[in-house]
């Protein structure tokens, strides 16, 4: 574990250098304006739909009841709402992450390997596709377990830890590829996936529980209702700074790992 902790070191050092901030700029602006233009069309419809359900289906007096016992009846008025908005929100994660992945990425990877380890040979065993494959697949799975452990928010302790495994999941999956895509080949990096698996789930768990914190913000009661707008774009500006910070420290634990797998297969080479 110390190359996780030594990576996750010079990643928080990275964060804050000039080209890593100024980077985070373009895909908030991109998924802000894309979020504008679907919130002012869609979000209203779908409180609709969602307070058409609850009153159909009589939903209202139980989840308040629910909602008092659990100490929460502050969210009893704004119900329907709130939840278009968490329905709203993996969606918001799946544009900042898209954004990341074809605009931070790249540059985040060349970053890392022209500055640290430029010794290394670009094999380009993924590519862009092959990158927007990886996260889109990934991003459905997480939409549906999302959706299907909503129910939680009612116990924050326990949707923080469900969160935690989500994102641990996904960003493993999508930014070992992205950290990987230029530097090894398709076999290197499945070797490196495999060899590396838990290290590399526990950086993702880690980036996890800082991946819902801005999810937590949305809880805000009828306070996030009313400012809705604002509450969307810090939550997509946090999750531009966690998708950064975390395929840096990525990027910092793959190339790492990528240069003591050449290392030792020079070594046994006779």
């Amino acid at each position: 574990m110390s190359n996780v902790i030594r990576s996750w070191g010079r990643a928080f050092l990275s964060q804050w250098h000039g080209k890593m901030l100024a980077m985070s700029l373009a895909p908030f602006l991109l998924a802000v304006g894309v979020w504008a233009v679907a919130l002012y069309f869609w979000l209203q419809p779908l409180i609709d739909y969602v307070h058409a359900q609850f009153a159909e289906h009589n939903l209202f007096a139980p989840a308040g009841n629910l909602l008092t016992s659990l100490g929460l009846a502050f969210l009893k008025t704004v119900m329907p709402p709130l939840i278009a908005m968490l329905l709203f929100l993996p969606l918001m994660i799946l544009t900042a992450l898209i954004f990341i992945g074809v605009i931070a990425m790249p540059l985040i990877g060349r970053h890392v390997g022209l500055r640290h380890y430029p010794q290394l040979e670009q094999r380009k065993g993924g590519s862009l596709v092959g990158s927007a494959v990886t996260a889109l697949g990934g991003m459905a799975i997480f939409i549906g377990l999302w959706i299907v452990t909503l129910p939680l928010y009612f116990f924050p302790p326990l949707a923080m830890v469900v969160q935690a495994l989500l994102w641990g999941w996904l960003t493993c999956r999508v930014m070992v590829y992205d950290a990987l895509a230029d530097y090894a080949s398709a076999d290197e990096r499945r070797h490196i996936l495999a060899e590396h698996r838990w290290r590399l789930l526990a950086i993702g768990v880690i980036s996890g529980l800082a991946g819902a914190l801005p999810g937590s913000i949305w809880l805000g009661g009828s306070l996030a209702v009313a400012f809705f707008p604002f509450v969307a774009a810090a939550s997509i500006w946090l999750y531009v700074l966690v998708f950064i910070f975390t395929g840096l420290w990525f990027a910092y634990y793959c190339l790492d790992a990528l240069a003591r797998l050449r290392a030792e297969a020079l070594v046994s080479t006779p």
